[in-house]
């Protein structure tokens, strides 16, 4: 029978990734530092190829839960959040991918899981947006918490070797990205919240949510996880110094004349290219696509942070 102590302990269910290779056994520790912390004995739920999240989330939110960790890479962490935006289930991040986006940018120790553990249990709670995606008019949307991509940057994605990212980590996206620097850019219409659209030759056009990519570089600067505004970048490369021109335009933020770099904040964008590209959704190759709707929802999803970080991917204040 079960003790009236340990009826009254709230309860985390964890949703864990099992091809991700660990140091350390996710289960036993995860459940030491639930027993440390006073929490009762976790769930536990094992994703699959042909379902890298979803049901899982879904039956921990049936468990009546007080929180729902993700402990894989980025797509472990999108496909969960999809499922618990707009509930007021909270989700933690036990990171063990190789890009780890949205807990570097929650300043979540991608390389101490107790840290990271201990964030998700008794951390700040924020509410943060998420970005709701449709690829070619299909009926049903995705989700996205950092940045999607069509052209240049989800190529580099699908070239990326999963041997390499074993042995270097995220460099071996550096290496994708050189070997896909060559190649044309494809006739692409923008609309902005509806507005006049916009046509340019590009190779690339990305929404984001919040500004760090891998290796730190913040490709969407001043982007905010609870600002309610998606962030639009284009990569418009001309010649054959265009990259040159790129660069240029990223650290100078988008700002002159230049259209090798544009910038742009909206709710709501639709992209139309004249030919099919390659997608990618938080580092995840999804495939190629001509027309993509991206959608914001403000404050969709609950998430916890560590105590006393103030990262400027985050402004407001800690939910009640």
């Amino acid at each position: 029978m079960t003790s009236p102590d340990t009826q009254s302990r709230p309860r985390a269910a964890v949703i864990v990734n099992p091809i991700k290779k660990t140091d350390f056994d996710v289960r036993v520790r995860v459940a030491e530092i639930c027993a440390d912390e006073g929490w009762d004995e976790p769930l536990f739920f094992d994703t699959e190829e042909a379902d890298p999240g979803h049901s899982m989330a879904r039956k921990a939110m049936e468990a009546g839960v007080d929180l729902v960790i993700a402990a894989g890479g980025d797509g472990t962490v999108r496909c969960v959040a999809a499922e618990l935006a707009g509930t007021s289930f909270p989700m933690g991040l036990l990171p063990l991918g190789t890009g780890n986006l949205l807990a570097r940018n929650l300043d979540i120790g991608v390389d101490d899981p107790e840290q990271a553990v201990r964030a998700a249990l008794n951390g700040t709670e924020r509410r943060i947006d998420v970005v709701h995606v449709t690829v070619d008019e299909a009926v049903d949307s995705d989700t996205f918490l950092v940045m999607a991509g069509l052209g240049y940057d989800a190529g580099m994605m699908a070239d990326t070797k999963d041997t390499l990212k074993d042995k270097i980590g995220w460099l071996a996206y550096v290496d994708a990205g050189i070997r896909n620097l060559p190649g044309k850019p494809v006739k692409t219409t923008i609309s902005i919240d509806g507005g006049k659209p916009i046509h340019r030759r590009l190779r690339s056009v990305m929404g984001g949510n919040c500004g760090k990519i891998t290796g730190g570089l913040e490709i969407f600067p001043g982007a905010r996880l609870d600002d309610g505004l998606l962030d639009i970048l284009t990569l418009a490369p001309k010649g054959k110094l265009g990259w040159v021109g790129v660069v240029t335009g990223l650290l100078r933020r988008g700002k002159g004349s230049s259209t090798a770099v544009e910038y742009y904040q909206c709710k709501r964008a639709e992209v139309w290219t004249e030919s099919p590209l390659d997608f990618e959704m938080d580092g995840d190759h999804l495939g190629n696509a001509t027309h993509i709707l991206f959608e914001m929802d403000a404050n969709a999803l609950r998430i916890r942070m560590p105590h006393g970080k103030k990262d400027p991917a985050v402004l407001t204040n800690p939910v009640p």
